[in-house]
């Protein structure tokens, strides 16, 4: 498999901790974050060709993977 961009550390170096820590103490962070990854390795699928959604599907998919990030660096960034 390819390396798979848009990981969270890999994204965020500077808050490699925190993501480490949240993900223990925080219930939402943990749940997004889990939701984010597993979201982002199927839009990798997609993009390798080992699955296929229509066009508008992907489109939807990116969105959502946006919408997680925006809120997951939010977190990251209070406290």
């Amino acid at each position: 498999m390819s390396h798979v961009p848009h990981e969270l550390r890999e994204d965020f170096p500077e808050f490699e901790d925190r993501i480490h820590e949240l993900k223990e103490n925080h219930a939402h962070f943990k749940r997004i974050s889990e939701e984010y990854h597993v979201l982002n390795r199927e839009i990798h699928r997609i993009e390798v060709g080992e699955e296929h959604v229509s066009q508008f599907s992907e489109d939807d998919m990116r969105k959502k993977r946006i919408l997680l990030k925006d809120e997951i660096y939010a977190l990251l960034k209070s406290g």
